[in-house]
């Protein structure tokens, strides 16, 4: 049995040794690694915070006092620690544990939370909560009460949140720790003059000179022989010090730092003094992400949320299983910039994740990543777009809900041609509930001139970029999975047709009613499926299935905003019911928009069956279980035809249909 099988909660940690804790640390790092190599998971970021986070549990008593966690992927340590280590064989599926803090999992989560830059200023709220629940702690009047601390890394300090949160933090008049976990790394590398500011710390003052500065913040401290009793143990090798003109200080917090992340002589003696201030504080700790392993130390970015891996020695290997459309956007997007000198993109973070690291190789010039800053990012798109470039801004749908109001305001109000590429749209796998992109489609259609496409493989990915490079009326995006690209409808139907505003494409030639005549010239069709999006793919495979029972005509429909109106008034004359079906939230998304369609058109849409995501929150586990999930799979396709079929002739109230069943967050 190893030292971490023996630690149920944080109370048995508390009981060792210190010198046994490099032991735990080292059980922690074997553990997350061996399991990440089989399920894929958050690796280099987890295995940089092992060391602080033992401290932390080992200072603090998080059964009672607070621990926010800001981006949440830094919580497997955490988790391991707080009594989950059963379930991290079932790593990121719904039979184990989350790869994000998760409360229906244990109390020591507070927040479900994915989403970088909110820790902070989720933290002042807690903290003036229990103050003034009179649960606050403070040294003198309430020594047994609450303390706070959030731990902030990955370089999401440069988030504007976390500015606003600092900003708050700055005014609390008592108790309240930031852990500034510097890595020196975003997802990739950091951008920005914060993060320079931070690498000039790391690499400029000698510690002579930082020394001297933390002895004269010293005589203002209450108790501060502790860390001035650090300073003397930890010597060069830390290079620990306390700056009383640090960044931080303009926000009205004190700030200690840089000190070593990995040494637990140095962490315990911080942690400790910080446990007991009566005012706000920055701890900065540097830390190495990836730490422990060669290879996750060598290229974190590639190993910051790797697929499943295998290690030979000195030689590892992340499996792969096709092209994903990522990879295809990325090459898509090169070729496009090099016809069109005025492209150019943009990330926020995610140039691996985007495929933005393709073009920032190929087009330095025109290439960016702003850190962790959706929003900067999109102002910054429309700016170019006002000076008469086509900016394509590259960012996963749950992150492009930080910067609607951007959408909004800078981009679509100003009639500016921003082009959004949104990844991971729709239901994401392990990463769960954080990072779902279920609701893009409903809040970009809200936006005037806006158009929205949603490509279904490497063919009409490349025509959909196609389409908004030429698209000047207003902000356009394409949505697409975090998934594979399929050959099958290129293989079957050949070349891919351009997008044509607004226009629906037939993958069942044989079965188009589109310009036909009614009756017995035209082809008999008993139900027609309108798919926003990869879904078409399933739904040709439904359509195949009931090839004898049925006929089913599949529409790719391409756009949620313009709709094919033409398209569902030609189906619903005909008195052919209509199953649409999305890989988005069932509420403001496409089936929505034909259901609007129709309104306008006065047509009964009786008939009309949606498809979606359910109204209530899906849980992490393979994507593929989720599509089940949400009953839009190909069994869930094939049932709601034969649900369509059913309607008859009668007139009914327009139905909503999601198959939603277990597990889901209420």
């Amino acid at each position: 049995m190893t030292l971490l099988e023996t630690i149920k909660s944080p109370a048995d940690l508390r009981k060792l040794p210190v010198e046994r804790l490099p032991e735990v640390a080292a059980d922690i790092r074997k553990a997350i690694c061996d399991q990440v190599s089989i399920s894929g998971g958050h690796l280099a970021p987890n295995l940089g915070v092992v060391e602080l986070t033992i401290a932390m549990h080992y200072v603090f008593d998080f059964a009672w006092d607070r621990l926010l966690f800001d981006v949440g992927h830094q919580c497997y340590p955490h988790k391991l620690l707080t009594g989950r280590l059963p379930m991290l064989k079932n790593l990121r599926t719904s039979a184990g544990m989350a790869g994000f803090p998760e409360p229906a999992e244990s109390p020591y989560d507070l927040f479900r939370v994915g989403h970088a830059g909110t820790g902070i200023s989720t933290a002042v709220g807690m903290a003036r909560g229990d103050s003034l629940n009179g649960e606050g702690f403070d040294p003198r009047t309430n020594p047994k009460g609450r303390r706070v601390a959030t731990i902030i890394g990955d370089a999401s300090i440069v988030n504007g949140v976390a500015m606003e949160g600092l900003n708050g933090a700055g005014t609390l008049r008592r108790q309240f720790l930031v852990i500034l976990n510097d890595n020196g790394m975003s997802i990739s590398k950091p951008q920005g003059a914060v993060a320079q500011h931070f690498d000039r710390i790391r690499l400029s003052h000698t510690y002579a000179d930082l020394k001297k500065r933390g002895k004269e913040v010293l005589k203002h401290m209450p108790g501060g022989s502790l860390i001035a009793e650090a300073y003397h143990q930890a010597g060069e090798m830390t290079k620990a010090a306390l700056h009383d003109d640090a960044w931080f200080e303009h926000f009205g917090l004190l700030t200690a730092g840089p000190i070593d992340g990995h040494d637990f002589p140095t962490l315990l003696e911080f942690l400790t003094e910080a446990r007991d201030l009566d005012r706000p504080m920055v701890l900065h700790v540097k830390t190495v992400k990836g730490k422990g392993f060669d290879f996750a130390e060598g290229d974190s970015s590639k190993f910051h949320s790797p697929a499943p891996f295998v290690r030979e020695g000195c030689r590892v290997e992340i499996k792969k299983d096709g092209r994903s459309f990522t990879a295809a956007i990325g090459d898509i997007l090169v070729d496009a910039m090099k016809r069109d000198p005025k492209i150019l993109t943009a990330t926020a973070a995610m140039p691996d994740g985007t495929g933005i690291n393709k073009t920032l190789a190929a087009f330095p010039e025109r290439s960016f990543d702003t850190g962790i800053c959706e929003s900067h990012a999109l102002d910054m798109m429309a700016g170019l777009a006002k000076t008469g470039w086509k900016p394509f801004f590259a960012v996963y749908s749950t992150f492009l809900q930080r910067a609607f109001d951007q959408a909004f305001q800078e981009s679509s109000l100003q009639g500016l041609p921003v082009r959004l590429l949104l990844d991971r749209a729709g239901l994401v796998g392990g990463d769960g509930a954080v990072h779902h992109g279920f609701c893009d489609t409903a809040i970009l259609r809200t936006l005037p001139a806006a158009a929205l496409v949603a490509p279904i493989d490497e063919p009409s990915l490349v025509e959909a970029v196609e389409f908004m490079r030429g698209y000047e009326e207003g902000l356009s995006a394409a949505r697409y999975p975090r998934d594979n690209v399929s050959t099958m409808v290129v293989d079957r139907l050949g070349p891919t047709p351009k997008f044509e505003l607004g226009k629906a494409r037939c993958l069942t030639p044989e079965l188009d009613v589109v310009g036909k005549p009614a009756g017995a010239a035209g082809p008999t069709v008993d139900v027609a499926v309108l798919a926003f999006g990869t879904p078409a793919i399933d739904a040709l495979k439904a359509a195949d299935a009931l090839k004898g029972e049925y006929a089913v005509s599949v529409y790719d429909a391409r756009f949620a905003k313009p709709v094919d109106a033409a398209l569902v008034r030609e189906l619903l004359s005909r008195n052919i019911p209509i199953v649409t079906v999305e890989d988005h939230s069932i509420v403001g998304g496409f089936g929505s928009a034909v259901l609007e369609a129709a309104q306008e058109q006065h047509l009964d849409a009786s008939r009309i069956i949606r498809l979606g995501l359910p109204d209530s929150w899906i849980i992490q586990d393979s994507r593929s279980r989720q599509l089940e999930i949400a009953g839009i799979d190909q069994a869930g396709i094939i049932r709601g035809i034969r649900q369509a079929v059913e309607l008859g002739s009668a007139a009914v109230t327009p139905r909503v249909v999601t198959q939603s069943v277990s597990p889901v967050l209420a």
